[in-house]
C-alpha cells in the first residue's frame, strides 16, 4: 500500500513538463535548421554567399537579443511569461516561413523573430535550474536529462526534416513545426511553475562582477572554441567523405546519427558522476576525447574508423554540452539566465567563426586543413579549461 503513495511522490509533473517542453522546442528546432540553406537555395532561390549571410545575420542577432532578455530575466518579472513570449514569437516565425518568400522579409523580420525565439531554450534551462534549486532536488541530473532530450530530438528532427520537406514541401514542414511550438505554448502555460523576482532580487553590482570575472570569460572561449571545432566537423564533414575519401552519401547521416545516439548516454553518466568527479576535470575529460576525435579524423580514412571515433565525439559534445552550461551557472550564482545565455551565446560565436574558417580553410588548403585546426583548437580550449577554477 505504501508503494503507490511513494510513486506519487516520486514522479514531480513539473520536471516531467521541463523534459517534454525540452524536448518539444528541440524536435521544432531540429525540423527547421538541418533544411534551412535547402529552404533559401531551391525557395526562396538566392545564391550561396546570401544563404551564408542569413545564417552570420542570424547568428549575431541572436546573439544581441537573447542576452539583453537574459540580463532582464535575472534581475525582475516572471521567466515563464518571457518563455511563453519566446514560444509565441517562434510560432510566428515558423508561419512566417510557411508563407513568405522574400529573402528581404525573412532576413529582418525572420531573423529578428528567431532571435527571440531561440532565447527560449537557455530560459527554460534557467527556469529549470531555478525551480531545481528552490526544491532542494538534483540539479546535476536533471540537467543532464534535460539535455538528453535535445539530442533526442536532433536524433529524430534532421531525418523527418528531409522527409517533410522533400516529399510534402516546405509549407508543410513548417506548419508541423509551428503547431509543435503550440504545443509548447501551452504546456508551458499550464505546467511549468511560475518563479516571479523583484529588481532587487540580484545585487546588480554581483551581477556585473561575475559577467566581467575572468573564469567566466576563459571559460566562454574555451567553449568557442570547443563548438567551433564541432560546428566546423558538421559543415565539412559531408562534402570531406564524399568529394575527399570518395565514401558514400549515406555515411554522413550515419555519423551524425550514431554520434547523436550515442551523446545521450553520455550526457546522463556525465550528470551522475560529475558531483564525484567535479565539473572541471569532467570538462577536462570532455575535451581530450575532442582532441583524440579530431585527431583521429586526420590519421584515419575508412568508415569502420569515421564510426568507431564517433564515440569520442559524442564524450566530447555530450559533456560539454550539459556540464559545460552548468559551469557557467555556479560561476555566476544567481544569474541563471544570464549564464546560460552566455553558454549558448559561445555556441552562436563558434557557429559564426566556424563557418567563416571552413570556408577558407576548404577553398585555399583543401578539407583536411579543417580538421587540423579543430585538432589545434580542441588542444587550446583544454589548455584554457585548466586555467578555469572549480565551481
Amino acid at each position: 500500500m505504501k508503494s503507490l503513495p511513494s510513486a506519487r511522490r516520486r514522479f514531480n509533473p513539473a520536471y516531467a513538463a521541463f523534459l517534454l517542453v525540452a524536448f518539444l522546442y528541440g524536435i521544432a528546432g531540429a525540423l527547421q535548421t538541418p533544411t534551412l540553406s535547402l529552404f533559401l537555395t531551391t525557395e526562396v532561390k538566392v545564391r550561396p554567399l546570401w544563404v551564408g549571410l542569413f545564417f552570420t545575420v542570424n547568428a549575431v542577432v541572436g546573439i544581441v537579443v537573447s542576452f539583453l532578455l537574459a540580463k532582464r530575466s535575472d534581475r525582475q518579472g516572471d521567466r515563464r511569461k518571457l518563455i511563453i513570449l519566446c514560444c509565441t514569437m517562434a510560432v510566428a516565425n515558423s508561419l512566417l516561413f510557411a508563407w513568405v518568400r522574400s529573402y528581404a522579409v525573412l532576413i529582418s523580420a525572420g531573423v529578428f523573430l528567431a532571435a527571440l525565439a531561440n532565447t527560449g531554450i537557455p530560459q527554460i534551462f534557467a527556469l529549470a535550474r531555478e525551480y531545481a534549486d528552490r526544491s532542494a532536488r538534483e540539479v546535476v541530473m536533471f540537467s543532464a536529462v534535460m539535455r538528453a532530450q535535445l539530442s533526442l530530438a536532433w536524433v529524430i528532427g534532421p531525418p523527418l526534416s528531409f522527409t517533410l520537406a522533400l516529399n510534402y514541401g516546405f509549407t508543410v514542414m513548417y506548419l508541423i513545426a509551428a503547431t509543435v511550438f503550440v504545443s509548447a505554448v501551452v504546456l508551458v502555460a499550464t505546467l511549468l511553475p511560475s518563479m516571479p523576482r523583484n529588481a532587487e532580487s540580484v545585487n546588480p553590482v554581483q551581477a556585473a562582477r561575475a559577467f566581467g570575472d575572468r573564469d567566466v570569460k576563459i571559460l566562454f572561449v574555451a567553449s568557442m572554441l570547443m563548438w567551433t571545432c564541432n560546428t566546423m566537423y558538421i559543415i565539412d564533414m559531408p562534402l570531406y567523405i564524399t568529394s575527399v575519401l570518395g565514401l558514400p552519401e549515406r555515411l554522413a547521416g550515419l555519423l551524425m546519427g550514431t554520434a547523436a545516439g550515442l551523446e545521450i548516454p553520455a550526457m546522463i553518466l556525465a550528470g551522475h558522476y560529475a558531483k564525484r568527479f567535479g565539473k572541471r576535470p569532467m570538462m577536462l575529460f570532455a575535451v581530450g576525447a575532442g582532441i583524440l576525435f579530431y585527431g583521429g579524423l586526420v590519421l584515419f580514412k575508412f568508415q569502420l574508423a569515421l564510426l568507431v571515433l564517433q564515440l569520442f565525439n559524442a564524450i566530447f559534445i555530450g559533456i560539454i554540452a550539459g556540464i559545460g552550461m552548468l559551469y557557467f551557472q555556479e560561476l555566476m550564482p544567481g544569474q541563471p539566465g544570464g549564464a546560460t545565455t552566455l553558454f549558448t551565446n559561445s555556441i552562436s560565436t563558434g557557429i559564426i567563426l566556424a563557418g567563416i574558417l571552413q570556408g577558407l580553410l576548404a577553398e585555399t588548403l583543401g578539407h583536411e586543413a579543417v580538421y587540423w585546426l579543430a585538432f589545434l583548437l580542441a588542444i587550446v580550449a583544454w589548455w584554457l579549461c585548466g586555467r578555469v577554477r572549480e565551481a
